[in-house]
């Protein structure tokens, strides 16, 4: 059952991010990528800030500050490359590209966190990857700024996520995300003062939209961490591609091509492979099989 939970907290997650990317996309049209990561920071806060004073402001106990801002300054970076690069390159291609994500936890979790990984996961993760790479292949043969960008806010939201499956151990997920948005806020507001400029009421209105499904996803998410491995949910963000699309032609008219579509099919189906093995596994109560077999 705390499988299942996970999984699905992990997918309402990924549709809250796939929202909010797709707002920032919109937002970035008229304001700088920097000015809408400082406000979906602050209005992140505030949409938590009703839990916090539920708990009394207890959430902000914590005796792992250095990690909480280690997590804050590496996200807060990975935002704004993220950000940024949502303003240059379609929704679609800037989901694809940060696939790369759960190969980078993954590798760090085994590494860093001494978590195992059956060789049948490590099987199905290989052919996520490879539908990452049917997904990619148009756009190898030219890499731009926009791509650079979202490949190094990969690595930091990689790096951000090992993170997270240490704190989850002993503090709430309301206190990490409390914490991040504490320390991300400075950061973003700083460098985007060279850029500043007043939003107007409908832009206002999209970027509160923006710290809600930020707050709400961010949540969700470091929840999800809670209650499995790293390397079983983590492939679950493929997911993203799927609502990227959706919303992809909605709001902006853009159509993934067949790559896309069967890159998407591949890594869906070995989502579907892995969380079947897992809750496997889990039923059965076999959770003492070899790493390898």
């Amino acid at each position: 059952m705390l499988l299942l939970k996970a999984m699905g907290l992990m997918l309402i997650a990924t549709l809250c991010f796939s929202c909010m990317h797709a707002t920032v996309a919109k937002l970035t049209q008229e304001l700088h990528p920097f000015q809408v990561a400082f406000f979906r920071n602050v209005f992140g806060l505030l949409a938590l800030m009703p839990l916090l004073i539920r708990s009394r402001f207890t959430a902000l106990r914590t005796k792992k500050v250095g990690l909480h801002a280690l997590r804050g300054v590496v996200n807060g970076c990975s935002m704004l490359l993220f950000f940024t690069s949502l303003s240059m390159i379609p929704l679609a291609e800037v989901t694809a590209l940060s696939y790369a994500a759960p190969l980078f936890v993954t590798i760090g979790a085994v590494v860093v966190l001494g978590e195992r990984i059956r060789a049948r996961r490590i099987a199905a993760l290989l052919i996520g990857i490879l539908g990452m790479l049917v997904i990619l292949r148009p756009g190898f043969a030219e890499i731009g700024l926009g791509q650079m960008l979202i490949l190094g806010a990969t690595v930091l939201w990689a790096i951000s996520m090992i993170d997270i499956k240490i704190l989850a151990r002993t503090d709430s997920s309301l206190t990490i995300s409390t914490y991040m948005l504490v320390f991300a806020i400075p950061i973003s507001f700083g460098v985007s003062l060279p850029f500043w400029q007043m939003p107007n009421a409908p832009q206002f209105m999209l970027l509160l939209l923006l710290g809600v499904l930020g707050s709400i996803g961010q949540v969700l998410f470091t929840e999800a961490f809670r209650h499995t491995d790293t390397g079983v949910i983590m492939p679950l963000e493929f997911t993203k591609l799927i609502f990227a699309a959706i919303l992809g032609f909605m709001i902006f008219g853009q159509v993934p091509d067949f790559y896309t579509w069967l890159g998407g099919s591949i890594i869906f189906a070995s989502t579907c492979y892995i969380a079947f093995r897992e809750h496997k596994l889990s039923k059965a109560g076999d959770l003492a099989e070899p790493a390898i077999k």
